[in-house]
């Protein structure tokens, strides 16, 4: 099977929406991840605002991928998820621009953001990076919507997976998401993951730090949905216990005008504070937190909101994170 094989009927993420990605019309046909079978790339560079263990002194090497299979209505990147924001490279160009990152800022991993979508491309990616020289750990940055039949296949080419677990209201998911079956297929996935690679080393022992192998789950708390993200803790403690590194996400930012009115403000202090008195009662003993900021504390604008139209979509935003153990 050649690179392009699996777009021509395309099942890499569970909506397996079997469009022919590689048709070149005028009005070429675009899977539900809103791409075709042409790379496009967002950014390329080093990102702070990871958690420590991955961002390390120097930071993580990103490389953010545009389109997404999930297209969350309020997605903080949505220049890139659903603005189309994104340049066609080739993989020998993007390969030249990783390695060249590598050399320059000496990150400490490269980070694929929502790769899911290019697998195939990312692979390939990864074979040539290694044989060129980068023995840096390869980040798989994802939704939590993923096929276990994809991440199969990405084992060989993956050391860190960093998932989302948005959701654990199938209700939500198909309002927020158009995906009411990704509370079950994201728990599938985030298990697959451990299994192939287990908790994320760095917390386990911090003699490993910056991380080289492992998993951290992510959850971003919305504003309103405090039950929603209650119960996706209840449900992530109850698959993998008290030592699964988590990460408490505050970050949630309205960048679009919603229909549901909580999503057009950000998370209440009360609202945070709820979820991660959760994440103690419960017992995880690897959290991360990430704070809310305070109104008006940087001037109307938020460090977690990156914008992908300037050259350094990051510049001036350094967000941070408490360390395990510290909350």
């Amino acid at each position: 099977m050649n690179l392009i094989d699996p777009y021509k009927c395309c099942l890499l993420c569970p909506r397996k929406c079997r469009v022919d990605r590689t048709s070149h019309s005028v009005d070429r046909v675009r899977g539900g991840c809103g791409e075709a079978d042409r790379l496009r790339v967002a950014y390329v560079g080093p990102h702070f605002g990871e958690e420590p263990p991955i961002s390390g002194v120097n930071g993580s090497g990103t490389v953010f991928f545009s389109g997404c299979s999930l297209r969350c209505v309020y997605c903080q990147n949505h220049q890139i998820s659903r603005g189309g924001v994104g340049t066609e490279v080739g993989l020998d160009e993007l390969a030249e621009k990783v390695m060249e990152m590598v050399c320059r800022d000496q990150v400490h991993n490269i980070n694929f953001v929502t790769p899911d979508h290019f697998f195939p491309h990312v692979f390939e990616l990864v074979s040539i990076l290694r044989r060129a020289g980068a023995a840096l750990p390869m980040v798989y940055n994802l939704s939590g919507y993923q096929s276990v039949k994809a991440l199969a296949s990405a084992e060989p080419y993956a050391d860190i997976y960093l998932p989302d677990f948005k959701y654990s209201d199938p209700s939500l998911a198909a309002a927020l998401s158009r995906c009411r079956d990704y509370p079950a297929v994201a728990l599938d996935a985030i298990a697959l993951m451990v299994r192939q690679k287990g908790f994320l080393d760095a917390v386990l022992s911090p003699k490993n730090r910056p991380a080289k192998k492992g998993v951290l789950v992510r959850h971003l708390i919305l504003p309103g949905k405090v039950d929603n993200s209650i119960q996706a803790l209840t449900s992530l403690f109850v698959e993998f216990g008290p030592d699964l590194p988590l990460s408490l996400m505050s970050q949630y930012h309205p960048v679009l005008t919603q229909r549901d009115p909580d999503l057009n403000r950000r998370v209440a202090s009360e609202e945070f504070e709820a979820v991660l008195s959760h994440a103690r009662t419960l017992g995880f003993e690897h959290l991360f937190v990430q704070f809310p900021e305070q109104p008006g504390q940087y001037g109307g604008a938020s460090l977690f909101v990156p914008d992908f139209e300037k050259p350094s979509p990051f510049a001036g935003k350094t967000p941070r994170y408490a360390f395990p153990n510290t909350v």
